[in-house]
């Protein structure tokens, strides 16, 4: 894709940046690189929410200024949690209206639309918690910016872009270490960024109005990712893409490690076209693509669960953590991209897909399952350090999906799964929080009990797969 396009609907003149790295076959591969965006976008996202939970804090501090002293803490934390409830049902729902519709036209148009359409909503929306610190809007502002969001694609919309264009740029060999690569950055770029934004909000901010700088800064930061995708991000180009290349290319690839796969059998689908040897395309299994929908809903739903009572957990008797634990326990939240990354690096030489997911879901359940009876800190730690696998299924899954449909199709496909995932995230955290609450005095761990159980039956699901595949297999070889 040359001029126009690469630049974003510009000239080509237009994009000295891009006319620098255009020139050399090297600087064509890093334009193709979708790092730069999603480390950006999660340093300033990383910024924001912090701020925006900082603002809310002062704002019900100020409006319930006049209440008793021992009463304002209960009022704040109602207060809060009620904003957010309201605000991230605005923010997760509202993509369903657009997110589809936006990826299909970023399949047929430029896949970059899929990219840079979530990040300038993601821009001004910002923009707005800027406006409310400086005018002193209502806080209601928000729910506004939270539907704006949604509307311009939102994150549903954003990661299936990214995780197609991740898709793109890599061999079916080597995807799932790919696509793993995107989430250890955006992992990381978290970790820092959140670091750095408590620094940012207690030593910059503008006389009396905290979390300007802070605010501002996410701002900026995403300004630089919009440009940059818009004028130097390079769509990967595809060769000969086609789904279910042949049985032997991607069913077979679930029931064998690609180390042991013949080398045109591993390369099939990254070079060469739909018709090499003779053999026509053959349509997708829909059976295997079901089961890896449905078992990436569950597994979220586990996950989903779990993650969203455990800061209550942590908080009440007999752990009480405070700031400094609560600090520490994030941090070993973030590890686990560091050690499902490096779990994919290695068990990707060995391994199938389909395996590395099992290992996943069993880390994550037998690590779950312990957190459910933690009584002292030093055993959150060790159920912390049992999941340290715990990220591999999602992007593996992805991984497995793309091997599946056709190259042209991955955008569509990868939203669907993404809205899947945000319709049960929505349910879950309802439902789960509910239990929560009516369990609190009787066993506080049972939430994450029934996460090991959804894990467990998603292990059934996987362990299945290859079975399933071989069945299909046999059938078209027939």
């Amino acid at each position: 894709m040359k001029g126009a396009i690469e630049c974003g609907g510009v000239g080509e003149g237009y994009c000295p940046v891009a006319s620098a790295l255009s020139t050399t076959p090297i600087g064509m591969a890093v334009r193709t690189w979708i790092e730069p965006v999603v480390a950006g976008a999660q340093v300033a996202s990383s910024f924001y929410d912090t701020g925006l939970l900082l603002v809310v804090k002062n704002y019900y501090n100020r409006t319930n200024s006049t209440s008793p002293a021992h009463v304002l803490e209960d009022l704040q934390q109602k207060a809060v949690s009620d904003f957010y409830i309201i605000y991230n049902l605005v923010l997760g729902l509202s993509p369903l209206l657009t997110a589809y519709g936006l990826t299909k036209l970023g399949d047929k148009k430029n896949r970059k639309i899929t990219i840079c359409f979530p990040l300038l909503g993601y821009l001004v929306s910002r923009s707005l918690l800027l406006l409310l610190i400086l005018l002193g809007w209502p806080i209601e502002v928000m729910y506004g910016a939270a539907a704006l969001n949604g509307l311009t694609g939102g994150f549903t919309t954003y990661w299936a872009g990214v995780m197609a264009l991740g898709a793109l740029g890599s061999s079916e060999h080597r995807r799932s270490l790919r696509l793993i690569v995107i989430e250890l950055t955006y992992g990381m770029a978290g970790f820092l960024g959140s670091i750095a934004s408590g620094h940012i909000f207690i030593h910059s901010h503008i006389s009396y109005r905290q979390g300007t700088v802070l605010v501002a800064s996410s701002i900026a930061v995403y300004a630089f990712c919009f440009l940059y995708s818009f004028f130097v991000l390079k769509v990967p180009t595809t060769e000969g893409t086609c789904p279910a290349y042949t049985a032997h290319s991607k069913l077979k690839d679930i029931d064998q490690p690609d180390s042991q796969l013949p080398e045109d059998e591993r390369t099939a689908g990254s070079s060469g076209s739909c018709e090499d040897k003779g053999r026509g395309p053959l349509a997708p299994s829909k059976l295997i693509i079901a089961m890896l929908f449905i078992g990436a809903v569950l597994y979220d739903l586990a996950v989903v669960g779990a993650m969203d009572v455990l800061p209550l957990f942590l908080l009440k008797k007999p752990l009480s953590w405070g700031p400094v634990e609560i600090g520490y326990g994030n941090a070993a939240g973030y590890m686990i991209f560091i050690t499902s990354f490096l779990g994919v690096f290695v068990f990707s030489k060995y391994l199938r897909d389909t395996t590395m997911i099992i290992i996943g879901i069993l880390s994550f359940s037998v690590g779950i399952l312990i957190m459910a009876f933690v009584r002292r800190t030093f055993l959150f730690y060790v159920a912390r350090a049992i999941m340290l696998f715990a990220l591999i299924p999602l992007p593996t899954i992805r991984s497995l999906l793309s091997k599946h449909v056709q190259g042209s199709s991955y955008g569509k496909v990868f939203v669907l799964l993404q809205l899947s995932l945000v319709i049960t995230g929505v349910a879950t955290s309802t439902a789960f929080n509910k239990i929560y609450q009516n369990i609190l005095d009787w066993f506080s761990g049972f939430c994450f009990i029934l996460s090991c159980v959804a894990g467990v039956g998603v292990l059934t699901i996987y362990a299945d797969i290859p079975h399933k595949s071989q069945e299909v297999l046999q059938q078209e070889q027939i």
